[in-house]
């Protein structure tokens, strides 16, 4: 292993991954707080200091452990990671089973704005002619583990939210039921994870069309 290389992918990597959970996470605050409920804000955690969200293993120890046996991978590394969730009581919501779904999308479509914020610097670096490659990976990453982040998080089971999306969505009975895999969801995306079924079937296939969609329109205006 190319530890020097390894470092560096971390240096590349930190920044994107800090803001990328960080702003995720504010943005369900922030929305919810909109749609009647402030409970992140009174608990201090309708902030951008990353501190409030870290988590040791979500945020510390997945990406680096998915730096480290990916590393090797051809295509680059492969990083995953979340935050500390953002307290939010669905119960204060004006309207709990629609406002739901926005505070969810909020998380992903700020991934989503993120990926395109991260575009334009790539764009402007490469129009003011700035030959930085530390920073045109930095870029690149950026875009890569938004769309990640996205995506992943838009997959419909619960706690995700694409999970509590579909539980907006549906009619009360069915809503009912799958609300209820909740405390088991941790264990089904790990297992889903683990199995390469999540990756195969839902990451990169969705990662590669919103990256066609949304990212490479952009880039086609320098090329």
């Amino acid at each position: 292993m190319d530890f020097n290389n390894l470092i560096q992918n971390i240096a590349i990597y930190a920044l994107p991954v800090l803001f990328a959970i960080t702003i995720h996470e504010a943005a369900h605050g922030y929305v919810a707080r909109m749609f009647g409920d402030s409970t992140a804000y009174m608990l201090g955690r309708m902030t951008l200091n990353p501190i409030k969200h870290i988590d040791p293993i979500g945020t510390i120890a997945m990406p680096l452990l998915l730096l480290f046996t990916t590393a090797a991978i051809p295509g680059g590394p492969f990083v995953l990671g979340y935050a500390k969730p953002v307290p939010v009581n669905f119960a204060n919501l004006r309207h709990p089973k629609r406002d739901m779904i926005w505070v969810a999308l909020a998380g992903p479509v700020s991934n989503f704005i993120q990926a395109v914020a991260w575009t334009l610097l790539l764009i402007a670096m490469f129009m003011l002619g700035i030959d930085e490659d530390f920073f045109f990976r930095m870029a690149q990453a950026g875009i890569l583990v938004n769309l990640v982040i996205a995506v992943f998080n838009l997959l419909p089971i619960p706690p995700l939210d694409g999970g509590r999306v579909l539980v907006g969505v549906l009619p009360r009975g069915p809503a009912y039921q799958l609300s209820r895999l909740e405390p088991f969801g941790f264990f089904i995306v790990l297992a889903l994870l683990v199995a390469g079924v999540l990756g195969s079937w839902w990451i990169s296939p969705l990662v590669q069309l919103t990256y066609s969609v949304l990212i490479a329109p952009l880039l086609s205006l320098v090329r």
